[in-house]
């Protein structure tokens, strides 16, 4: 479940968001996905819209041939289609289409989708008419969240069968989620409680319903935003476990990071020494023969902060394409041209890098769990964190689900956008195959949560190990916050659910709070 708002709970929303096609931010797509905030129409957006309209109009009754408008779609496309059927043209469209198939997305999901569309459609040059983004966004409005197939997408033109799926609930044909989620219900008889109409398509309107990436951008946003926080609390995790490895602060020295000043990395440095100012367990051996840590802890900025560098880089791609119009042929200066704006090339490579990014905090993060159960590492601490081992096995296993995860993710982060099979009888020969991208980024976002909740839990374990020796003031604040919901492992017991509640600190941004609390906005 995409968890709400970065800090945990609803985020203070000063009023309705008002879409432009212009000016929408990753944050604001949270908040109308898992927040619910209101959105409209701006009304410059609106005349648009409206202009776009006209201009589509006055060019059909010029004649002539305009693709997706009076002709056959695809391989298709030499087909001329009469006046008086380039409705039905639309419909079947969107029937034949909606052929996706697999798990479909959560309602959090399916919001971003209804929302990313509408705000791609607001500017005008896709030549709909303003009932097209009401119709999506009185869906929003009223809870209205069609069933959409995650899997059928190969990224161009656009995701075509899941907004396939979207478009035919709008047209009162498709199933709607049900109410808690799971089900479904049809269409046409929630709109009929809800009070609204079935959107009747006139020309041109359902392709451009389905031209686009906003399936794909959805996912990809919430991957975005929950690698985000997880880079952000990768610093605080990696400072619990420093301090019982009794490792040193030297490796993020500022001049040192100044030396290769990669921002990231000097960002994560930064943040890790506020972490552990006046920590009475660094000092204690900070005298110690020991020349140097293992790379899991000196290099954490330089590993943390790479993945910074690819977030920021991910974020600035997600957010072009959040504001662009993806549909195809666009209305220009009266013109229709055709392009290939729904490619979802751009989104599906940065989305691969995403997962890579992600993939790797969890790889560094893995090890030092390591450290901290493998009594060859963890200078004194009793083996697998537990006290009369043998006859416990303590933290042991923890570690391998923490390793499978890595280890999937490995797979995960297999690039998709490699690949591409020809559609549409070659037609579209190069394909993106951004939607699958878009689920593996998520799918190692949602891991990494995982392997990061074992990590918060064995550095609180060893912590308590190392009393009376104390913690600095920001990793004493989120050790407090960890002891408030799981109890110190005295012995054995059933470790899976200290785990989802651990994820859930994390996911939720209550352990980023707790530190921030203490030390001010982390980088």
């Amino acid at each position: 479940m995409w968890e709400t708002g970065e800090h945990g709970g609803t985020p203070k929303i000063a009023g309705p968001l008002e879409l432009d096609g212009l000016s929408l931010t990753l944050d604001a797509v949270r908040d109308v996905a898992v927040c619910g905030r209101k959105v409209r129409l701006a009304e410059p957006a609106r005349i648009a819209v409206k202009e776009g309209r006209r201009q589509l109009d006055a060019l059909v009754d010029q004649g002539g041939t305009l693709y997706g408008i009076n002709t056959g779609f695809g391989e298709l496309a030499s087909v001329a289609i009469p006046r008086e059927e380039l409705s039905d043209l639309q419909k079947n469209l969107v029937r034949s289409h909606a052929v996706g198939v697999g798990e479909p997305l959560e309602a959090a999901q399916v919001r971003a989708v209804l929302l990313l569309r509408a705000n791609a459609l607001a500017s005008g040059p896709s030549g709909v008419r303003p009932k097209v983004i009401d119709a999506l966004l009185d869906f929003l409005e009223a809870g209205l969240h069609p069933v959409v197939p995650s899997q059928g997408s190969v990224g161009s033109s656009g995701d075509l069968a899941p907004l396939a799926h979207v478009a035919l609930a709008l047209m009162g044909e498709g199933q709607l989620l049900g109410e808690d989620g799971s089900g479904s219900r049809s269409a046409a008889d929630a709109m009929g409680e809800a009070g609204l109409e079935p959107l009747c398509l006139e020309m041109k309107e359902g392709l451009a319903l389905l031209n686009g990436t906003q399936v794909m951008l959805a996912l990809g946003i919430e991957a975005w935003l929950r690698g985000r926080l997880c880079a952000k609390t990768a610093d605080v995790l990696g400072a619990m476990s420093l301090q019982p490895l009794m490792g040193t602060c030297r490796a993020f020295d500022e001049r040192l990071m100044e030396l290769r000043p990669h921002v990231g990395a000097c960002d994560s440095a930064a943040n890790l020494r506020r972490l552990l100012e006046r920590s009475p367990m660094i000092d204690h051996h900070a005298h110690c023969s020991r020349v140097q840590d293992a790379y899991s802890l000196r290099g954490m900025p330089v590993v943390h902060g790479a993945t910074r560098t690819a977030l920021r880089h991910v974020g600035e791609v997600l957010e072009t394409e959040v504001n662009s119009v993806t549909d195809n042929p666009v209305i220009i200066g009266g013109q229709a041209i055709s392009g290939a704006n729904f490619h979802g090339q751009p989104v599906a490579l940065v989305l691969d890098y995403l997962a890579i990014a992600l993939a790797e905090l969890g790889s560094i993060g893995e090890r030092r769990v390591e450290r901290l159960v493998n009594p060859h590492y963890s200078e004194g601490l009793p083996g697998f964190l537990v006290r009369r081992g043998g006859l416990n096995s303590g933290f042991m296993v923890v570690q391998y689900t923490a390793a499978a995860l890595v280890s999937e993710n490995k797979g995960l982060a297999f690039p998709a956008s490699v690949d591409s099979i020809p559609t549409s009888a070659g037609k579209e020969d190069h394909v993106s195959m951004g939607m699958i991208a878009a689920r593996q980024a998520l799918a190692v976002a949602r891991n990494l949560e995982w392997i990061q909740a074992i990590e918060l839990l064995c550095a609180c374990q060893a912590i308590d190990l190392r009393a009376p020796l104390e913690l600095s003031e920001a990793t004493k604040e989120v050790h407090r916050l960890v002891r408030s919901v799981v109890p110190f492992a005295n012995s054995d017991r059933w470790f899976q659910p200290d785990i989802e509640a651990a994820r859930k600190l994390i996911a939720s941004g209550a352990v980023l709070k707790a530190a921030e609390r203490v030390v001010g906005n982390l980088l």
